[in-house]
Order: C-alpha cells, then sequence, then structure tokens
C-alpha cells in the first residue's frame, strides 16, 4: 500500500507524477472517495501529466470519456455514478475497455464491483482535517 499526499491543489500534478511513477504495468484503477474528495480532479492530473491535450471533464452523464495522449494512446475514464443496474455496464460492452491493456480510470466503482478485473488497483483520495488529501494506492 502506498500513500500520496496532496497538500493543496497547486501540488496536485506532483502528486499525479508520483501516482504515475507507481502504475507499472497495471491497467485498471478503481477510484474511491466521498462526493467532492477530488477524483476527478486527481484523474485530471494524472491524464495532464500522461500528456492528454484534451478537455478532461468528469464522464458523470456520458459514462464514458476516451482521451488520446500526445503519443496516441488511448486512456478511458469512466464514472458510475448514474448506473441503476449492473446491465447497463454490460450493455456498453465494459469488458472492450476494461481489458483492451489501455489505462482505465474508474469513478464510483462501488456500483459495479462484481465485474472488476481481479487485478484492479483500489485507489482511495480522502479528504484531511487540514483540507489536504490523502490518496491510497493497493493492490
Amino acid at each position: 500500500m502506498k500513500n500520496i499526499k496532496i497538500t493543496d491543489i497547486e501540488h496536485i500534478r506532483e502528486a499525479a507524477r508520483e501516482f504515475i511513477n507507481q502504475i507499472g504495468d497495471r491497467r485498471v484503477f478503481a477510484f474511491y472517495g466521498k462526493m467532492g474528495a477530488g477524483k476527478t480532479t486527481f484523474v485530471k492530473a494524472i491524464c495532464e501529466e500522461l500528456g492528454v491535450e484534451d478537455v478532461i471533464t468528469s464522464p458523470t452523464f456520458a459514462i464514458i470519456n476516451e482521451y488520446s495522449t500526445d503519443s496516441d494512446e488511448s486512456i478511458f475514464h469512466f464514472d458510475f455514478y448514474r448506473i441503476k443496474k449492473l446491465e447497463e455496464v454490460y450493455d456498453m460492452g465494459y469488458e472492450d475497455y476494461f481489458y483492451s491493456g489501455a489505462l482505465c480510470f474508474i469513478e464510483w466503482p462501488e456500483l459495479i464491483e462484481e465485474i472488476l478485473p481481479e487485478d484492479t488497483v483500489r485507489v482511495s483520495i480522502s479528504e484531511q482535517e487540514d483540507g489536504s488529501r490523502l490518496v491510497t494506492v493497493s493492490d
């Protein structure tokens, strides 16, 4: 388990670089945290550090956004907050994304826990009393 502290928004890119240095060959990341904890903001910083030049927003309504890095690699960003039934995820062909070899960043994975790949990396983001965020990465 690895902890990364985000002291403030000005240092989020540093934390994103530290996170990226830990990725290795892992491809699917499930981001846990309360509403407003900073999941989308952290994913955005990670994508920017990986060379995404697209506008990076929460896929709350679209469920999935696809971004391309400057080296033409795909990154899939999911937000399952609005999912009502697991069948919706089956219908969107989640396997094509999760097992594509592309990076997958998943917000609100609690709603699809049973279909996450076995090797999914769990990332918890929690707000601390001082307003900083603690990112806990566990395999």
